[in-house]
């Protein structure tokens, strides 16, 4: 793991979102946060270390959405936050790990997710070696 100041990783994450990494259909340049939590979490996770958690977002439509954050010393770090309206209610964060060791490993799972993890953390080792 190679340690990043916080502010850098987070620079070098927003600048490599793209559609392609992110899980929404519906992502746009306005909205570059959004779909990007489970690959995000991971990225940040290779760098900082800590745990993945797991929420649900209740938007104030009623939709729901499924959310993950990094826990690093006992602080929350939620690079995608912002893709979330105001008003959005979250379930209370634990693991997700439905048979796994971690988080991350659930998260990485899914052939689809792990793809986009893969292009996302290529990118940003890219934007950090720079």
């Amino acid at each position: 793991m190679v340690a990043v100041p916080l502010e850098a990783l987070r620079q070098a994450i927003r600048s490599a979102w793209s559609a392609d990494t992110s899980a929404a259909a519906a992502w746009t340049e306005n909205n570059r946060a959004k779909g990007q939590c489970a690959v995000t979490a991971c990225v940040v996770n290779d760098h900082l270390g800590g745990d993945i958690l797991h929420t649900t977002a209740t938007l104030p439509s009623g939709d729901t959405v499924s959310h993950y954050f990094n826990l690093i010393d006992g602080r929350p770090v939620d690079l995608t936050a912002e893709q979330f309206p105001e008003h959005t209610q979250f379930s209370e964060p634990a693991p997700k790990t439905k048979g796994f060791a971690s988080t991350r490993e659930f998260c990485l799972s899914y052939e689809h997710t792990k793809q986009r993890y893969e292009l996302l953390r290529a990118r940003v080792a890219e934007r950090l070696s720079d």
